[in-house]
């Protein structure tokens, strides 16, 4: 395997999201899309008390924090691991007065380096767009999971999402993917079966899409009790604009007991 073919790493991952039409399409999204309104629903249902303490990770040029601050959440600390989104969401919070927002540099699988829980718990954490299946490595989703676990109330929920590898009308193009690993012809830069990294007009991506009874292995694994799964179109008839930014996805509730 040449240089330019080596296994997607973590590292890869942020240089990625780094990168100048990566920053670009993620402000793009914070400034004009915003909240969708299956992730208010959920959050609205999940934390009606906006006086909670949330964390949310993976939080990228600001777009769920801004919206939730909009909404009424007043103590939310946000955090993603590229600084140049980091950065973005400073900007955007500032650009629309907002003060009270904390956002960090942080890693969600190294939160217990940079003492983000400070002396009290989250009463609840958020992963959303995806965010936690862009960490390469099974076992590192799971030390996230775990990391989001250790700094959350007990009775606390967590909200992520996930693509659905079990979407009907995906299932021919994953029995053809499953068919070229089993022939060793599979993208050589991936790390496990449900891998994706592919280039658009937004830059490089990486994606794990799982199976559900992965995710509830994960949950199980990391101390979070399965709460409730549900894809974001039975949640919301969401905007056009959210149509475009992103396909459908699964939206997960879990609890740590």
């Amino acid at each position: 395997m040449s240089v330019g073919e080596s296994k997607v790493t973590g590292a890869t991952v942020r240089d990625d999201f780094n990168a100048i039409n990566t920053v670009l399409h993620y402000t793009r999204a914070a400034h004009f899309i915003g909240l969708w309104k299956s992730e208010l629903a959920l959050i609205s249902q999940y934390f009606p008390d906006q006086s909670v303490r949330l964390l949310e990770a993976g939080c990228g040029a600001g777009r769920v924090a801004v919206g939730l601050w909009h909404q009424g959440y007043r103590h939310i600390v946000a955090f993603d691991f590229a600084s140049e989104l980091i950065d973005q969401a400073e900007n955007l919070a500032k650009e629309q007065g907002i003060s009270g927002l904390t956002f960090l540099h942080a890693d969600a699988t190294q939160l217990h380096t940079c003492h983000i829980i400070d002396d009290k718990p989250f009463d609840g954490v958020l992963f959303l767009f995806n965010g936690l299946m862009q960490i390469p490595w099974r076992e590192n989703r799971r030390m996230a999971m775990r990391e989001l676990h250790g700094v959350c109330r007990p009775g606390g929920h967590f909200i992520f999402t996930t693509h659905d590898r079990e979407d009907p009308k995906d299932l021919a193009e994953w029995a053809k993917e499953a068919a070229r690993w089993a022939r060793g012809e599979q993208n050589p830069r991936l790390l496990e079966f449900g891998d994706r990294y592919f280039t658009d007009e937004t830059g490089n991506t990486f994606m794990h899409l799982p199976v559900r009874s992965e995710i509830l292995e994960d949950m199980a694994a990391t101390g979070w009790a399965h709460v409730h799964d549900r894809t974001r179109n039975e949640l919301a008839s969401e905007t056009p604009k959210v149509r475009n930014f992103s396909d459908n996805c699964r939206f997960w509730v879990a609890r740590k007991d």
